[in-house]
């Protein structure tokens, strides 16, 4: 053992510097990975396990303010394993349970890793996350306007861009966070990181726009607000308030002046003005969108345990999409109850942290507006099997198990005595 401990320390630290190296690079490969998943098993799943699994063999301890999340999703993941009993002999939805625990299992894992070395690990995530927005963006747009030929259709659906996934709501909905992130980035730093934030910021907003999803606009326009309104109220200073303000109008001149360049282009002015109409033919009538949420919720009411996973088109025309709702249909009531609370209290105790001054809250709010965003949106999409809600749905809980740990170690510390 002597050997491994020398005068200067390097013997114990040389380890240790590698652990957290290697760390820090798979939380960034797992952030990267979570751009490409139009393949099933996507490298996400294989990077995100070979993550964990490191994590748990050099350790990663469970906070006990973790103890609501790890319990609602546990009890998520009993209903719906209850209700695929009734459809077990058939394999995808059997699949689908599997997945969802899976899903869980990750949201479990980030909010836990986030226990220690909290900055740093946070900040290697979300750059690896942040990496991965870029290239599904430059993806998208190169291929929205066919700069990579006949391959280019690969990488579009219905004539909207979806890059590196499946679907274009998927990829408008997971360019929201980082968008945030790099509005946090123009609020507060300097002039030449402003101009760098505002590049990347603007190459999202061309993936966001070109993927013409209606429910990723109206979740980055509200989750934009929120972090707005929050980092205006948790400002310390006037002089910084107005900056905000100011920053703000700046922004959104630049965005207008972006989305006009955008729409000068015929095809996608064609495209805008079909998508931009709050009801489409799928939405109306009596088996449309909005008339499957009433007919769903009396069926729910009539079904204890579900349908089973799966189950829903079997008897309409289309999925739920609606995450609550489906939560139901697919789980029953307890997976329906769970998810319902789970986002409540997601929310409330979120709102609280907002508040609380930690070296991490600009990250904070730019996560917990990405959350509230998120639950908005699952009121009229399904989202319960994307992987970068539970990515932020983990996170958010890792920061306020760890706020909550910083508020109580700084009530602790001993005030100055008075001269």
């Amino acid at each position: 053992m002597s050997i491994a401990v020398g005068a200067d320390g390097t013997a114990v630290a040389g380890p240790r510097l590698a652990i957290k190296s290697l760390r820090g690079g798979l939380l960034w490969l797992t952030g990267l990975a979570g751009a490409f998943v139009f393949i099933e098993p996507s490298p996400y799943e294989l990077v995100a396990l070979g993550t964990m699994f490191v994590f748990a063999v050099t350790g990663l301890s469970l906070r006990p303010a973790l103890s609501p999340l790890i319990l609602l999703l546990v009890f998520l993941n009993i209903g719906y394993a209850m209700a695929v009993v009734q459809v077990s002999d058939e394999s995808k939805p059997v699949i689908w349970v599997l997945v969802s625990i899976f899903l869980s299992a990750t949201a479990i894992f980030f909010a836990a890793m986030l226990g220690g070395d909290t900055e740093r690990r946070l900040k290697w995530l979300m750059r690896g996350y942040i990496a991965a927005a870029v290239i599904a963006s430059l993806v998208a747009i190169a291929a929205y306007f066919h700069l990579f030929g006949e391959r280019s259709e690969t990488f579009l659906l219905y004539g909207r861009a979806r890059g590196t996934f499946n679907d274009p709501n998927v990829l408008g909905a997971f360019l929201v966070l980082p968008a945030l992130l790099m509005v946090q980035r123009m609020l507060a730093d300097r002039l030449s990181q402003i101009l760098s934030a505002a590049i990347v910021f603007l190459i999202l907003m061309g993936g966001l726009f070109l993927s013409f999803s209606r429910a990723a606009w109206g979740q980055f326009a509200f989750a934009g607000l929120v972090l707005m309104a929050l980092t205006f109220i948790t400002s310390r200073s006037a002089s910084e308030r107005l900056r905000i303000v100011l920053i703000a109008i700046l922004g959104l001149v630049l965005m207008a002046v972006f989305v006009a360049a955008l729409l000068s282009i015929e095809q996608v002015a064609e495209l805008f003005k079909e998508r931009a109409t709050l009801e489409q033919s799928y939405d109306v009538g009596h088996y449309g969108r909005f008339g499957r949420y009433m007919l769903g919720v009396e069926l729910g009411l009539e079904r204890p345990f579900g349908l089973g996973p799966l189950q829903f088109t079997r008897i309409f025309p289309e999925d739920p999409h609606n995450s609550y709702l489906n939560s139901f249909m697919t789980g029953g009531w307890l997976a329906g109850f769970s998810y319902l609370t789970l986002t409540a209290v997601t929310l409330i105790m979120g709102l609280r942290f907002a508040f609380v001054t930690t070296p991490w809250r600009s990250i904070y709010l730019a996560v917990y507006a990405a959350y509230v965003g998120l639950a908005g949106e699952s009121a009229i999409i399904d989202s319960d099997h994307w992987r970068h809600y539970f990515l932020i749905l983990g996170i958010l809980w890792g920061l306020m198990a760890v706020s909550q740990a910083y508020l109580r170690a700084a009530a602790r510390a001993p005030s100055s005595a008075p001269a």
